[in-house]
């Protein structure tokens, strides 16, 4: 066991899970580990944390952190759904859920675009490699037009960019960044389970036997190459001082709700995360140029949350009420009926 511990008191193991199974080298490990050191660094209550997915490698993901936390593996696309209602049912449950490209944006299309639009309170993690590795590497949805199999087979249609799509129904944090970056994805992983609403995170993640050669956008190579970060993530939480060095007029600082903070470093341009056309626009852009844009896209701390704009209790779960608690008295149920005599 290691033996520094956490605010909360506990070790770094307390975060892992099993043993992964899946390919050495896989992009989906490295997020895991960055998911370990997040949610250890944050002091999260393990009994707390859900975790959900769908089908497919990264689906596999929440296995191999936090074993004592909640989890439930729901059919191919269908997680979005699973994580709303888990959410309304408990609302002190931190939801974090871990899905891929064709799990997302094929299949859950649907149900994801719903999650969105409703602002449910959960950190939503696409591992997206643009191939369904479980089923040996056909394209997925994500994949770029003209990238090319393993095989050799090219693909011939427009992708679906998981960013593009959820700034566009105003989601209230859209990210993206890559399995093999840690300095930048563990701060955004913080301030997603930080934020109080629908945290996008979509994780470019190299699929090693499939993906993963020359003429592949999702490549180590090719990532590491074409990434353009729009700044230097740092992620201070609120049960920490607030120090700042960077010199005047070079960083932003975005107050979550609860208190914590994320400080931004501008690299290169004058980039606002609060300005979501801005947003879209980088993104088209950066794809037009046929680079890679990282970092926290867009965040609003002002929207309200799909259990917030619904009214559901915060403090008494809903699983926790009775029969009693939800049933009219005959009283009000007379009253009620009376309204249409």
């Amino acid at each position: 066991m290691s033996a520094t511990l956490n605010r909360i008191g506990l070790p770094r193991d307390a975060y892992k899970g099993a043993a992964t199974t899946l390919c050495a080298g896989c992009g989906h490990n490295s997020i895991t580990n960055h998911l370990v050191k997040a949610l250890y660094e944050l002091g999260i209550e393990p009994h707390r944390l859900a975790k959900m997915s769908g089908i497919g490698c990264s689906s596999k993901t929440p296995a191999y952190f936090v074993e004592q936390a909640h989890g439930f593996n729901g059919v191919h696309g269908r997680m979005p759904a699973l994580t709303t209602g888990a959410q309304l049912a408990d609302r002190q449950l931190v939801m974090l859920g871990v899905s891929g490209d064709g799990d997302t944006v094929s299949i859950g299309l649907g149900q994801f675009l719903h999650m969105v639009r409703r602002n449910v309170d959960v950190t939503y993690i696409i591992e997206d490699n643009g191939t369904y590795g479980l089923t040996k590497g056909q394209f997925s949805a994500t994949a770029d037009v003209g990238s090319v199999q393993k095989k050799g087979a090219v693909n011939t249609f427009q992708p679906i960019d998981p960013c593009a799509v959820a700034l566009t129904l105003g989601c209230s944090f859209v990210a993206r960044s890559f399995s093999g970056d840690g300095k930048q994805l563990v701060p955004l992983i913080k301030a997603a389970i930080a934020h109080r609403g629908m945290a996008l995170l979509d994780v470019i993640s190299p699929c090693v036997t499939f993906n993963d050669h020359d003429g592949s956008t999702k490549s180590y190579s090719w990532v590491k190459e074409h990434d353009e970060e729009i700044h230097d993530v740092s992620f201070i939480p609120y049960f920490e001082e607030i120090a700042v060095d960077y010199e005047p007029g070079t960083t932003t600082q975005v107050e979550m709700h609860d208190g914590s903070h994320i400080v931004l470093k501008k690299l290169g341009e004058d980039y606002d995360p609060t300005d979501r056309m801005a947003a879209v626009r980088i993104v088209e852009e950066s794809r037009l140029r046929g680079q890679l844009v990282t970092g926290l896209l867009y965040i609003d701390e002002a929207m309200p949350d799909f259990a917030s704009t619904e009214g559901i209790p915060a403090q008494r779960p809903l699983r926790d009420l009775a029969e009693d608690d939800l049933r009219l008295s005959r009283a009000d149920f007379a009253t009620f009926m009376e309204e249409f005599g």
